[in-house]
């Protein structure tokens, strides 16, 4: 599948100094290991790769001397491939299996710049933070890989054409014709039902049915559970399971903000700090936090005490949230809130895919606006709507108290522009 990633990798290689040893993360399943591998086939002469997590006789190399030209001899042996600078890509796959492994990525830039090497793991996040581990700091690259966006969705089922409708739309700010909106909407409900997690697109692609594609999100979750067993204690991992398990209850909530009692009876943010610190560290939620104020920078009116959590995956949580298919599938106006939710959530991801912060105002009484975004100096203002009714007062509150450079109404409906409020159709999140 073709993913935007791709053009970063491409970035990286091109580099005329400067360029480090590149991390890559991203929760598990989300084609870190496809994607890289397809990039060192097509860019590269030939790559070494090495999965460390399985390849124990690797691992345990690196438990001695971390010397580059060393370990480079090495690895040529091993993997019966001729290491040549700037020709070869060096892949260590599961790198936060070995420790060392990842500490020796300091000396490789340092000593030896010109070979190319691309790390990834499924819980590096979480690996890079525990204290035992002597991060590379100021001598590595880092990117994150998401589960595709729409765009990548629509790309995959074939619909580039379609997605260079949608984007000249967005700027010009044009109704897209309604045979191509229609189609567009349908094609995002397709999306909620499947997320962006390859495994269950590709299924959906292979059979042209949605019915076997929870059991492989079912299987990606269970691999996610093992991971919290794997990868935490006894305590942690009980902890870690009751937060993640809680997030379609806590989004059901009418205030989504996270209450540590919705996880476990008697739930604090002592008792449940690590854990959520730890999904997020593993790529597989998403961490909104609430702004006081709506100024500029956004980022220093946090309340770092009130926050939301989405799932990194809407697919992921349409099947865990039990909602059926057919809800989501329904044309018109539907009196099931919790599509809603599922619609903020889609939104989340693709806002985060586009490496915005995540952030959603309050005010003093019942007034919520979903996300606020700061795209350079401006501030803008984001009200996500579900169908086509788009009125909203919190909306209106927050323009006439903050006066942001303009707004965005995400909605069912088409494109448009008028009292300083774009409108985007939840199917074009992705061009914002």
């Amino acid at each position: 599948m073709k993913r935007k990633i791709t053009e970063n990798l491409v970035q990286w290689k091109s580099k005329t100094s400067g360029r480090m040893p590149l991390l890559v993360y991203g929760a598990r399943q989300v084609g870190k290991t496809h994607i890289i591998r397809k990039f060192g086939d097509k860019y590269y002469k030939n790559t070494a790769y090495f999965n460390l997590e399985t390849n124990q006789t690797v691992s345990s190399y690196f438990a001695e001397n971390i010397e580059p030209e060393r370990i480079l001899r090495f690895l040529e042996t091993e993997s019966q491939e001729r290491i040549i600078p700037g020709d070869t890509l060096i892949i260590f796959d599961e790198i936060q299996s070995c420790e060392r492994a990842l500490t020796s990525l300091k000396y490789f830039n340092e000593k030896t710049p010109e070979y190319h090497i691309v790390c990834a793991g499924s819980l590096l996040g979480v690996a890079v933070n525990r204290e035992k581990y002597s991060f590379p700091v100021g001598n590595v690259d880092s990117i994150t890989l998401f589960p595709l966006d729409f765009e990548e969705f629509l790309w995959a089922l074939n619909n580039e054409r379609l997605c260079e409708e949608i984007k000249s739309a967005y700027e010009k700010n044009e109704a897209l014709p309604y045979a191509l909106h229609e189609k567009a909407l349908d094609l995002y409900k397709q999306y909620l039902i499947t997320g962006g997690m390859p495994r269950a697109i590709l299924e959906y692609i292979e059979t042209k049915s949605f019915l076997t594609v929870p059991d492989l999100q079912n299987k990606i979750m269970n691999d996610y559970i093992a991971d919290m067993a794997k990868y935490a204690t006894i305590t942690e991992s009980v902890k870690i399971r009751a937060a993640y398990d809680s997030i379609p209850v806590q989004l059901a909530k009418e205030n989504k903000k996270f209450q540590y009692k919705l996880a476990q009876l008697g739930g604090t943010a002592t008792i449940f700090g690590a854990a959520i610190e730890w999904l997020e560290f593993a790529g597989v939620v998403l961490r909104c936090e609430r702004v006081e104020q709506g100024f500029m920078p956004i980022s220093v009116y946090r309340d770092l005490a009130s926050f939301k959590l989405y799932m990194s995956d809407t697919g992921l949580l349409t099947m865990k949230s039990g909602i059926s298919q057919q809800a989501i599938l329904s044309t018109g106006e539907t009196p099931n809130n919790f599509i809603g939710f599922v619609t903020e959530n889609y939104v989340a991801q693709a806002l985060a895919n586009k490496r915005y912060g995540l952030y959603y105002w309050t005010s003093t009484g019942t007034a919520a606006l979903d996300f606020v975004l700061q795209k350079g100096d401006d501030i803008i203002a984001v009200e996500v709507k579900t169908g086509t009714n788009t009125k909203s007062k919190s909306l209106n509150m927050f323009v006439t108290k903050y006066k942001p450079a303009y707004s965005i109404r995400i909605s069912s409906k088409n494109f448009g522009f008028e009292n300083n409020i774009k409108s985007v159709p939840l199917y074009a999140v992705f061009c914002i």
